[in-house]
């Protein structure tokens, strides 16, 4: 999956970020897992490039040293080959138009290429679960909205970490290929069109060359866009919907790519089983009703 362990540095520029990462790193050092608060000068050390005394200046941060990046094709791929290898039947370019329910509970699809039958069915479509969700006659919570990143043009290997600020708003690292990856937040407004704004690229460069100036000449060769759901509290909705046998993985975000291995794992259960598992059930979608949410707005790091 051309994982890449270069370490992920989480920057703070007042004491009160300076707080946050404190209690950010405690948490993770508890679950057992490696991380270190670092000074301004331990990360100027670390990205010689980075400027620590910019318009927002680095107070300091923490990194987590076997943290990093893989490609999201690679894991794609990689997935879509081992199910192929275990019987699972891919197919590409077919749309689906609708749902086969009979007295309150699912039967099929019915997609561009025919009808699909079937006696249990998972809808896990990112940012177009509430529109199969209308499909089959029920609403959710979500909004949808397009999350952009971009790339700039090769150059020689010179950023050596994943640098994430979320006071500037952004991330950067460097690809294998030489290129500077750049993002941020979600665009601000609803929409299916995966373009994405030109204000957000705007704002996401500003903010990375308020950190890096040295880039500024740098070009901006490509950008993409893709689809996420985002729910009220900021976390997923995972289980069982009122149609019998049909069931969602949905609200993630922009943070789903990270929990696939447990969302998997945790949503086969609850297929098999026909009740959700014990580490998903406080993210059902009736906690909708009940108000029993799960706000994990500060976790996600960002403002979305």
């Amino acid at each position: 999956v051309m994982f890449s362990q270069r370490g992920v540095l989480n920057l703070a520029h007042s004491d009160h970020d300076m707080e946050m990462l404190r209690r950010w790193t405690n948490a993770i050092q508890l679950n057992g897992i490696d991380s270190e608060m670092l000074t301004a000068q331990q990360i100027k050390e670390l990205e010689p490039l980075i400027d620590i005394n910019a318009r927002f200046p680095v107070a300091g941060g923490f990194i987590q040293w076997r943290g990093g990046i893989s490609r999201h094709d690679a894991v794609n791929w990689g997935y879509a080959r081992a199910a192929d290898a275990l019987g699972v039947d891919i197919i590409q370019n077919c749309t689906v138009t609708g749902f086969n329910i009979s007295h309150g509970m699912v039967t099929g699809i019915q997609t561009s290429l025919g009808d699909i039958s079937a006696e249990k069915v998972h809808i896990t479509v990112a940012g177009h679960t509430s529109v199969l969700a209308k499909m089959a006659g029920f609403g959710l919570p979500l909004t949808s909205m397009a999350l952009q990143a971009m790339v700039s043009e090769p150059i020689k290997p010179v950023l050596n970490l994943v640098t994430v600020s979320g006071a500037i708003h952004m991330y950067a690292s460097q690809s294998d290929r030489g290129e500077i990856v750049l993002g941020a937040g979600a665009d601000v407004y609803n929409s299916y069109a995966q373009r994405g704004s030109y204000d957000n690229i705007e704002s996401c460069v500003a903010a990375f060359l308020t950190l890096y100036p040295r880039f500024s000449r740098l070009k901006l060769m490509r950008q993409w866009a893709g689809i996420v759901d985002i729910s009220p509290d900021t976390s997923p909705i995972m289980g069982k919907t009122p149609v019998q046998n049909l069931y969602i993985n949905c609200g993630w975000g922009t943070g789903g790519y990270k929990a696939i291995p447990a969302s998997g794992d945790t949503m086969a259960y609850t297929i098999a089983k026909d009740q959700p598992h014990a580490l998903i059930r406080p993210f059902s979608l009736e906690r909708f009703e009940s108000g029993a949410l799960v706000d994990e707005s500060a976790a996600a790091g960002v403002a979305h």
